[in-house]
């Protein structure tokens, strides 16, 4: 993936202003969790997913480029990313999510990783 991993592609149907917390998050291979919170900005958006008792109440940050269809009547977000590929990712750092160049950058390998 490249810098469009950080933007909502068409496809998925985000449609800007549009708030997502609380929608339900499936992966191609079954359900993860809810949105915690979410961003929409340039070049730099994504969803924090909290898993819940699925993996012991994990939250993962998702690369809005992930997206690849948002359900606005179920309120269902669809992924392109496998139960373990998002198990697998880098622990969510609420930290160093905004600002920190180092953590997207770790996230993008990993995410760019597992798309290859």
């Amino acid at each position: 993936m490249t810098a469009d991993m950080w933007s909502y592609s068409p496809e998925s149907r985000y449609k800007p202003g549009t708030r997502l917390i609380g929608f339900k998050v499936e992966a191609s291979d079954g359900h993860i969790g809810k949105v915690d919170e979410h961003t929409e900005d340039v070049d730099a958006s994504y969803v924090v997913v909290d898993t819940g008792p699925w993996i012991f109440g994990k939250h993962v940050l998702i690369p809005a480029g992930t997206v690849v269809r948002i359900d606005m009547k179920e309120e269902k977000i669809n992924v392109n990313l496998t139960k373990e590929q998002i198990k697998d990712s880098p622990e969510y750092d609420k930290d160093k999510q905004r600002g920190d160049a180092a953590y997207r950058d770790q996230l993008g390998q990993y995410y760019g990783r597992s798309h290859m």
